[in-house]
């Protein structure tokens, strides 16, 4: 809407008339049905209509918890041979998308299970969920999403939640303060009576149950109001209930609560259940009334809902007897009243260190034997890892700097490399450990490998470079003025590299020099990646890759025939071109004695192609491209002249051919003028030495 059509200005200014008319437009993108259904209230005998068409209503918070998370859809998959779920939820879909997860499908499988099991009361509903992995694992951002994902579900019809207020003979409405279910309202017989024609029919996992008492304040009107009905309760819930919705929201401290260590000195524990306001007393009379009572603390709050504890093991030990109570009797105790029954999900969430100290303490059993530990690692996937930092850095919040193609890669590498253990088995490198993990397929290696792989190294991913550490660096890199329109990985690995000296989660210099020459691993496989990059450019020429591949396969279908091959220009009958053969499985290590196994490999495909009705071409096999890539670049290499581009001195014909490549990587790889320019000017630095060692070596 521009300002032009906001303003109208066809009346005169100051008189309000056209701010009007633009509020008036603004309201009808309002839907106000749905005010009206978030704020509906009724009859308790309304209610019970609305409970017997859909019981949902009647949902234990974890029942609430585990349908919200199930209402979003969920793809079953196999990675290393074990099937896994990856649950939509987690991608923030009722977010921005900001606090999306990644690679943690197999942890937050065990999280969904432990709520599906406290869903249908088989005793998790009385644990403590705790949160268990190191900084910068995403356990704030699990308990960010439920609780948004709570509000947005209570929002819809699906979600749907009552509780009830007192009509008092003043005409005011008391609410509960608990936001209790209406059906505590009926004494316990009938209650179980009206819950069993619920439930008759009904599988397992869709039955409901309502247990528990009144709160006090409930209990006391309830008392009140039956004795002046003379015993009449059917009476009362009909002239004194007004049953109303109940929308969670935590910044309104409705069904959502959280808690957080502070000062010992300035909180106790009654911002868990309450305490007396005292400035009722004098209305009231007594501190025991549980009117002068103000029912407002977290474990209140949460009720019927979830509450967060913020690194709940730093927490006084006052706080953590209520935290006993409240997860094993589902009750809390406030000051001058009896035990108080809540229903809520108790998530909480911890550092290791701490959490050592909590197994060290052996007055903490009692604690330890109600807690479901959940661990949370740090990702161990590269591709996983990019897409941490791809959601915060990208073209729609980076604007005005290109980000060069492998710049979040590189960092990503790096940081998964520190949080792998080196490995003792199969002689494979930390690097191909890393790419093994990434789903890469290296020569020799199974899926069996790489569940060995994880076996003899549980810990990983407890421990290493935090993605906080990473994204403030590439932001460091983003606002240096080193690096004006577009920032490289050599930048960011540089930043990385500057900030290790004053990184304070490093615990020692072996540790700094550990994560230095990791630093340099990540550098030396960055070089390989854009010369292949920079190879694939330059032998993008698609009919010129095509005559070598054919040349090769009609030479390879002869020798393994045992035929000759017709020269094309003499038409006469030759032998398989030995040389040209060589000259390309060499590009891809295979080694004379193999040479045979492989050129019947290459036949044997093209045969079992053919049979499906497919046709077999360059792009059929990845290694066989890869050496016929290879194979044009060595042919091409001297005529492009690359290393004019270090000394500077480049033709016209020169600079056409590579202003072609420059088009390719930017039009096929992402790159920009600038980025392509020093990328190329940069491998031909690599190429030029490479080729001066090759001729010290030869005359050696």
């Amino acid at each position: 809407m521009t300002n032009q059509r906001l303003s109208g200005a066809t009346t005169q200014q100051g008189d309000g008339v056209v701010g009007r008319e633009v509020l008036a437009r603004l309201a009808q993108l309002d839907d106000w049905s749905q005010y009206r259904e978030h704020h509906w209230e009724g009859t308790f005998s309304q209610y019970l209509e609305i409970v017997l068409k859909d019981p949902r209503p009647l949902r234990s918070a974890f029942q609430r918890l585990y349908d919200m998370i199930l209402s979003f859809g969920a793809t079953e998959y196999t990675q290393h041979r074990q099937k896994r779920i990856h649950y939509h939820f987690f991608d923030d879909p009722v977010g921005s998308g900001e606090d999306a997860l990644f690679g943690l499908d197999l942890h937050l499988m065990s999280l969904v299970n432990i709520f599906k099991s406290a869903a249908r009361r088989y005793g998790t509903e009385r644990r403590i969920i705790l949160l268990h992995g190191p900084v910068g694992s995403a356990k704030s951002t699990i308990v960010r999403l439920l609780k948004k994902g709570l509000e947005y579900y209570t929002r819809q019809p699906e979600g749907a939640l009552y509780s009830f207020s007192w009509l008092l003979p003043d005409g005011n409405l008391a609410p509960c303060p608990l936001n209790e279910e209406p059906l505590k309202l009926l004494p316990e017989k009938v209650r179980q009576a009206f819950l069993k024609e619920i439930n008759q029919g009904k599988r397992e996992d869709e039955q409901v149950w309502v247990e528990g008492d009144l709160c006090p304040v409930c209990r006391f009107y309830f008392k009140q109001f039956v004795k002046e009905a003379s015993g009449d309760w059917e009476k009362v819930l009909a002239e004194k209930i007004r049953v109303r919705r109940v929308i969670f929201n935590e910044k309104d401290r409705v069904g959502i609560g959280t808690f957080q260590p502070k000062d010992e000195k300035n909180q106790d524990s009654t911002e868990l259940t309450g305490d007396i306001d005292y400035r009722l007393i004098a209305i009231y009379g007594s501190d025991s009334d549980p009117r002068a009572f103000r029912f407002d603390g977290e474990f209140c709050v949460a009720n019927r809902g979830l509450i967060e504890f913020i690194e709940m093991l730093k927490l006084d030990v006052a706080f953590l007897y209520d935290l006993l109570g409240a997860s094993q009797e589902h009750t809390i105790k406030p000051k001058k009243f009896a035990q108080t029954d809540i229903d809520e999900v108790i998530i909480a969430h911890t550092n290791e260190p701490e959490y050592r100290k909590l197994q060290r303490n052996e007055y903490m059993e009692a604690l330890r034997d109600r807690t479901i530990k959940v661990d949370i690692p740090y990702v161990l996937k590269v591709s996983d890892e990019v897409k941490i930092y791809s959601k915060f850095f990208n073209p729609s919040r980076v604007k005005g700097k290109h980000i060069a193609p492998h710049t979040l890669e590189v960092a990503a590498m790096w940081a998964i490399l520190t949080r792998l253990e080196d490995p003792k088995k199969f002689q494979v490198s930390l690097l191909q450990k890393m790419k093994l993990y990434d789903g890469r397929a290296l020569p020799g290696f199974t899926e069996d490998h790489i569940l060995e792989l994880r076996d003899e190294a549980p810990r990983e991913g407890m421990f290493g470079i935090s993605p906080r550490y990473v994204m403030d660096k590439i932001s460091n890199a983003l606002v240096s003025e080193e690096s004006p329109s577009c920032i490289n990985p050599f930048v960011v690995l540089k930043e990385l590299d500057d900030g290790l000296d004053h990184y304070s989660l490093i615990s020692n210099e072996d540790q700094r020099r550990r994560y230095r020459d990791l630093l340099s691993l990540v550098r030396q496989e960055y070089d390989e990646m854009i010369k292949n990059e920079v190879r694939r450019a330059i032998t993008a020429d698609e009919e010129a890759l095509k005559r070598v591949f054919q040349n090769y396969i009609e030479n390879v279908k002869a020798y393994v025939r045992g035929e000759k091959v017709r020269n094309r220009l003499t038409g006469e009958p030759e032998e398989p071109d030995e040389r040209l053969m060589r000259s390309i499985e060499e590009k891809i290590d295979i080694p004379v004695s193999r040479k045979d196994d492989f050129r019947r490999e290459i036949m044997n495909y093209i045969a079992s192609l053919a049979l499906e009705g497919k046709t077999f071409d360059y792009k059929s096999n990845e290694r066989l491209l890869r050496a016929l890539e290879l194979k044009l670049f060595e042919d091409q290499k001297d005529s492009i002249r690359l290393g004019s581009l270090v000394t500077g001195a480049v033709d016209r014909e020169t600079q056409e051919k590579i202003d072609v490549i420059k088009t390719r990587l930017i039009r096929d790889y992402g790159y920009c003028e600038t980025c392509a320019t020093d990328i190329l000017t940069y491998v031909a630095s690599i190429f030029a030495r490479g080729d001066i060692k090759e001729r010290e070596e030869s005359r050696r």
